[in-house]
């Protein structure tokens, strides 16, 4: 490796303030925030609004439509265009 280019890697705390869940893994993004951890140790710190824990997609809680909601939906939004006899 060459010396003096890469970013330091090392533990960093990232918080999602939605689900107020934190994680420890380490990273190399820049910050000068800290925060003591529940381990007693002092980590930089980053909060996000969306992680895994508060994302639908992993969560489970996404929105599901219904048959009947889609296909009403669609027979208001073209309801005009019916052939009149």
């Amino acid at each position: 490796m060459k010396a003096g280019i890469h970013p330091a890697y090392r533990p960093v705390l990232f918080h999602d303030t939605a689900a107020d869940v934190f994680f420890l893994i380490g990273s190399t993004v820049e910050t000068d925030r800290t925060l003591v951890h529940s381990d007693g140790q002092t980590y930089p710190y980053v909060a996000l609004d969306v992680s895994s824990a508060s994302h639908p997609v992993y969560t489970g809680q996404q929105r599901k439509t219904t048959v009947e909601g889609r296909v009403a939906g669609f027979n208001k939004r073209f309801a005009g265009f019916q052939a009149k006899r």
